[in-house]
């Protein structure tokens, strides 16, 4: 098995506990509740019905449109593909104004992770699907978190954010296809230099574990929403709840496995 030489993180639900799936949820209840109420019991839509776990199978990681389009398919909405570019739009407007009121978070597993393997050598990158990821990125202080945790790296500066961090950004450009397409994987690992079977994907969505795997990658799925069992059937290598769980040091040997195996 080769060395792994670069690590590619999703950025909604790996490295920051972000807003959309809020934002999808509260646009689609305002939509509901207002333009849409004519509409509203030919649906199986309710605000109960939108569980985290509809939005971790049928949203998460997807382009913004697909991803509308999926939930009102899955609730049953009529003329969904009219309406997806309503309550896609609505949703961006929502997911902006909570991004710059700061309504986010940052994971420490996460961040740690990507400090230690970088100083093991790897090479990362960020590509997410979302638009929104490099304006999330931007506003999480890597040199602060640093501090706040105690670690002392020599990838660390002062200002650092963890967009800068990056060795490549490939989040919310344009690709033909989105996932569980492997083409903004398979960009990714190209920017950075390193063949697929070198690459480490980190996603908590299945559709981009099976965006990994399909472009020839090793997937690590994070269960953030209590998804074991689904990211494990979209065939992810391992799964963890948290990245603290991972053997860092391993990883330089090519060698997949948890801290307590």
């Amino acid at each position: 098995m080769p060395t792994f030489r670069g690590a590619i993180f999703d950025v909604d639900g790996v490295l920051v506990d972000s807003p959309h799936e809020k934002a999808w949820r509260e646009s689609l209840r305002e939509l509901m509740e207002s333009d849409w109420a004519g509409i509203r019991d030919r649906t199986t839509w309710s605000p109960e019905a939108f569980t985290p776990q509809v939005y971790q199978e049928y949203m998460s990681g997807k382009p913004r449109m697909n991803g509308a389009r999926a939930a009102l398919d899955y609730f049953h909405v009529p003329d969904p593909e009219q309406r997806a570019i309503e309550y896609g739009q609505r949703k961006q407007e929502m997911v902006v104004r909570l991004i710059k009121a700061g309504d986010f978070t940052a994971y420490p597993d996460a961040l740690r992770f990507a400090i230690t393997v970088k100083d093991a050598g790897l090479l990362i990158a960020d590509a997410s699907s979302s638009k929104n990821a490099t304006l999330l990125l931007s506003k999480i202080r890597l040199d602060t978190f640093a501090k706040e945790q105690g670690i002392s790296s020599p990838s660390i500066r002062p200002g650092l954010t963890l967009l800068e961090y990056f060795d490549a950004d490939l989040s919310g450009r344009d690709f033909e296809h989105g996932k569980p397409d492997p083409e903004i994987f398979v960009a990714s690992a190209q920017a950075l230099g390193v063949e697929p079977d070198e690459a480490i994907v980190l996603e908590d969505a299945t559709s981009g574990v099976q965006a990994a795997k399909a472009g020839g990658m090793t997937a690590i799925g994070i269960a953030r929403a209590d998804d074991t069992a689904l990211l494990a059937k979209a065939n992810a290598d391992i799964v963890v709840t948290t990245l603290d769980d991972i053997d860092t040091a391993a990883l330089t040997s090519g060698r997949l496995a948890t801290r307590t195996a």
